[in-house]
């Protein structure tokens, strides 16, 4: 596995966190929409 120098490790935990966290963030407003949409609307 491809480690970047010293900070290699704490590199790619950054990454993983960010992922992490960029789609927590496109997820939840979706997630809500879709939970608001199923309950003013009895489709699902």
């Amino acid at each position: 596995m491809y480690d970047g120098g010293c900070f290699g490790a704490y590199t790619r935990w950054a990454v993983v966190f960010l992922i992490i966290f960029v789609l927590f963030f496109l997820l939840v407003p979706g997630y809500s929409a879709v939970t608001t949409i199923c309950t003013t609307t009895p489709v699902c």
